[in-house]
């Protein structure tokens, strides 16, 4: 059984860094692509960070460009997202996903595995 854990958000103030984690079970991060998706409240999910098989690319939504990054250890089967310089506009229920495809997807559909969502909220 697939299970993809979030951890890591909490509430923080404007300015503040934060690390989220994604713990994966039952699939292996080394032969998938990551991703990470957020959804605020009255809003649609949207596209946040993705990475490759290998690790080697990346690809970010233009609202966080320069201030996320997004990782993933393989041996550790752990996927993470730095989140530095947080906004107002950044807080929402952040999930973690899993593709089998190649490359860095930026849409859900290419996803087969969600995680529950970890809360970032961000007061200013």
């Amino acid at each position: 059984q697939v299970q993809l854990v979030e951890s890591g958000g909490r509430l923080v103030q404007a300015g503040d860094s934060l690390r989220l984690s994604c713990a994966a079970s039952g699939l292996t991060l080394r032969y998938n692509s990551m991703g990470w998706f957020r959804q605020a409240p009255g809003k649609e999910r949207e596209f946040v960070a993705a990475i490759d098989w290998t690790g080697g690319s990346t690809a970010y939504a233009d609202s966080v460009k320069g201030r996320f990054t997004i990782s993933k250890d393989n041996t550790k089967n752990t996927a993470y997202l730095q989140m530095n310089s947080l906004k107002p506009e950044d807080p929402a229920l952040y999930y973690c996903a899993a593709s089998g495809l190649f490359g860095t997807p930026r849409t859900g559909s290419a996803y087969n595995y969600w995680g529950q969502g970890t809360q970032v909220t961000v007061s200013s």
